[in-house]
C-alpha cells in the first residue's frame, strides 16, 4: 500500500467535514504525519505539492475515535442466553463463558474488533479490558501487539475487577485480583507502553470495572496511582438502575457521589454510558471536566436508557461516542454508532438541535477530548493526520444530495481509505497486510472453542 509522501493534496473532496469552521471545500495537504494546510474552494495549496489524490468521489471526514470498548467481547456476539437479557443479567450470563479466554483468543478478538473499527473509519480505539483470569495475566500486552500490527492509534486501559460474587459483587471469584497485584501491573503496563505527546499511537488508562464489580479500596488507590503516573481513568457509571441500587445499598451513595468520594470526579476521568445523572449531578460533572462515552447502540440493545448528552456538553462535560462490547452491540462499526447517535438523541432533543455535523462532531473532536488527545479529531493544521474517505456511489446513496448528511442519513457502513498519522492503513476497502478471510476464520473457530469449554 503506498505511503503519503512528503507533501499530499487529497484534492476536492466531494464533500468534507473538517469539525472546524475553516473553508476546505478544495481538499486538505498532508506532510508527514500531520494536516498542513487547509485548500478553500477552488483553490491551490500554497507551496507545490509531491502528489494529488484525487478526492472527487470521496466524503473526507476526521479519523473516527472509539472512546469505549471491550474488544474480547467479540467471541460472544449474540449469543443465545443472554440475546433478550437487561445488564445485570446479561453479565450474570456471560462471565461463566468470560472466564475461559486464552491468550490466543483475546489476540484473534481484539484483531477482529479492530479490523471492522478501522473499516468502518476509525483511527483510535480505546478498549477496557477488565478480565484477568488465570493464563490471561498479560492480557495487555497481547492488545498492544495486535494494535502495532494494524498500525492503529489506541488507548488501552487495565481494566480490574476485585469483588467477587463471594463478596456481594457480580463477577465469579475465578476473574477478580487482588489489589496490590492490579495496582503494580497497572504500574507496570504504563511503564512498558505509555506514550506521552502529540502523536503518540499506544496510550495506557487505569479503568476498574464498575462499583460493582471493585472495592473502593481500588477505586481510590487507582486515582492516585494515576495522579502520579499522570494518565487517564475509566469506568462505567449509571448505566443502569439496577447499578444506582447497588450504590445506594452498597455504599449508601448515589454514582456522582460515590464516584467523588473515591477521588475520580475530575478532568481526568472519562465514564461510560452516564444514562441515569439527575440535574445536579449533571453539573458537578460539568464543573469538574468528567467526559462522557455514549454509547447508543449498546443503550438500546440492553434496554438501559438515554444519556443526557446535551445537558452534559452545556455543562461543559466533554461527549465522545463508543461502540461498547461487540456483545452488547454486536458489531464495530464505528460510523454506524454515528448515525445510532444521531437517531437516539433525536427522541430525546428532537431533529432541529441533533444535526449529522453534532454527531459527527462527538465520533472526531468530542471523543479526542474524552481521551485527552489535542492532537486529533479535527482536520486542521497542525493536526494530526487521521481520517477517512468514503464513497457514496452504492446504490443506497442514490438520489442523495448532501454529502456529510448522506454518511449517516443513507447508512454508510464502510471506508474506501483510512491514513492514521499520514499513513494510509485502507486503501480500496482493504486493510494493508490482513488476511480478513483467515481472521474471520480463526477468530470464529476459537468463539466456537470459548463455548465449548464452557458447556464443558
Amino acid at each position: 500500500m503506498p505511503q503519503s509522501t512528503a507533501r499530499l493534496w487529497i484534492k476536492n473532496p466531494l464533500g468534507i467535514f473538517t469539525g472546524t469552521d475553516a473553508d476546505a471545500a478544495g481538499g486538505i495537504v498532508i506532510e508527514g504525519s500531520r494536516v498542513s494546510e487547509l485548500v478553500p474552494a477552488g483553490g491551490a495549496p500554497a507551496t507545490p505539492v509531491d502528489q494529488v489524490f484525487d478526492a472527487s468521489r470521496h466524503v473526507l471526514i476526521p479519523g473516527l475515535i472509539n472512546t469505549h470498548h471491550h474488544f474480547y467481547q467479540t467471541l460472544t456476539r449474540a449469543w443465545t442466553p443472554v440475546v433478550s437479557a437487561e445488564l445485570f443479567p446479561w453479565l450474570k450470563g456471560l462471565y461463566g463463558v468470560w472466564a475461559g479466554l486464552t491468550p490466543r483468543d483475546l489476540e484473534l478478538a481484539t484483531t477482529a474488533a479492530l479490523a471492522e473499527l478501522l473499516l468502518s473509519g476509525c483511527t483510535t480505539a480505546a478498549d477496557h479490558h477488565y478480565l484477568f483470569p488465570n493464563g490471561l495475566e498479560d492480557g495487555i500486552d497481547v492488545q498492544v501487539g495486535a494494535v502495532r500490527q494494524l498500525g492503529m492509534r489506541a488507548t488501552l486501559t487495565r481494566g480490574s475487577m476485585s469483588l467477587g460474587e463471594n463478596d456481594g459483587g457480580l463477577p465469579p471469584q475465578s476473574t477478580v485480583q487482588e489489589a496490590d497485584v492490579i495496582l503494580a501491573d497497572s504500574e507496570r503496563l504504563v511503564g512498558a507502553y505509555h506514550e506521552r505527546g502529540e502523536g503518540a499511537f499506544v496510550q495506557i488508562g487505569l479503568a476498574p470495572c464498575s462499583p460493582f464489580s471493585v472495592t473502593t479500596g481500588v477505586m481510590r488507590d487507582t486515582a492516585a496511582l494515576a495522579e502520579r503516573l499522570d494518565v487517564r481513568l475509566h469506568t462505567h457509571l449509571a448505566e443502569t438502575l439496577d447499578e444506582e441500587d447497588f450504590c445506594r445499598e452498597a455504599f449508601g451513595l448515589r454514582t456522582v457521589d460515590y464516584l467523588e468520594s473515591v477521588g475520580w470526579l475530575s478532568d481526568r476521568t472519562w465514564l461510560a454510558h452516564g444514562i441515569h445523572f439527575d440535574d445536579a449531578e449533571i453539573a458537578r460533572l460539568g464543573a469538574a471536566g468528567t467526559s462522557v462515552s455514549h454509547c447508543a447502540t449498546s443503550n438500546m440493545r440492553l434496554a438501559s436508557g438515554i444519556a443526557r448528552t446535551l445537558e452534559l456538553e452545556q455543562a461543559g462535560a466533554p461527549v465522545g461516542l463508543g461502540v461498547d462490547g461487540s456483545a452488547s452491540n454486536d458489531g464495530s462499526n464505528m460510523i454506524q454508532e454515528v448515525r445510532q447517535a444521531l437517531y437516539l438523541q433525536r427522541l430525546r432533543y428532537g431533529a432541529a438541535a441533533v444535526t449529522p455535523e453534532r454527531a459527527l462532531g462527538w465520533a472526531t473532536a468530542g471523543s479526542a477530548k474524552a481521551l485527552g488527545r489535542s492532537d486529533l479529531g479535527t482536520l486542521a493544521p497542525g493536526m494530526q493526520a487521521d481520517l477517512a474517505m468514503f464513497t457514496l456511489d452504492e446504490l443506497r446513496f442514490s438520489g442523495s444530495h448532501d454529502p456529510i448528511a448522506a454518511l449517516l442519513l443513507c447508512g454508510a457502513e464502510r471506508a474506501d481509505r483510512v491514513m492514521v498519522g499520514g499513513t494510509w492503513r485502507v486503501a480500496d476497502g482493504q486493510i494493508e497486510g490482513l488476511d480478513v478471510a483467515q481472521l474471520i476464520a480463526h477468530h470464529s473457530e476459537a468463539a466456537r472453542g470459548l463455548l465449548s469449554r464452557h458447556r464443558a
